[in-house]
């Protein structure tokens, strides 16, 4: 089932503005591998939910997949041949904010081969270009 907000504060949002790049979940720090994003966009719900059921059918029940990233803006959208006025559409998905640098998926427990494989079909399923990457070493 696609992931959505329990609860919220207001039913609608403004679209905003997405420029720069993450500054905030731009690291991998709960698994070895990780899915990071190059462009900015909005990941909806389905796509969310397809990348880890693409991830989870591909590992097999080996190793842990974690998602980074929770879609909590509301998108509306009226519906088509639609006249203008009559205020704001209803939801219509629910969508993630994503901008270059920000860790998408990460996986652990398993070779690095696989989880590139797996994080390599997770990257067919997402709107944004992505790049695989590993786990930073601390100093």
């Amino acid at each position: 089932m696609p992931r959505m907000p329990k609860r919220i504060k207001f039913r609608k949002q403004m679209r905003g503005k997405m420029k720069g790049n993450a500054t905030r979940g731009n690291y991998v720090s709960f698994g070895e591998y990780g899915l990071q994003s190059l462009d900015t966009h909005w990941v909806s719900a389905r796509q969310i939910e397809a990348g880890r059921i693409a991830a989870q059918h591909y590992l097999r029940r080996q190793g842990k997949v974690v998602i980074r990233i929770f879609p909590d803006k509301p998108i509306s959208k009226k519906p088509l041949e639609t006249r203008m006025g009559k205020g704001k559409a209803d939801t219509d998905f629910w969508a993630a904010r994503v901008k270059p640098g920000t860790i998408l998926f990460e996986i652990s427990g398993v070779p690095e081969d696989m989880a590139k494989q797996a994080m390599a079909r997770v990257a067919h399923k997402m709107p944004v270009r992505c790049r695989f990457v590993g786990r930073r070493l601390s100093v």
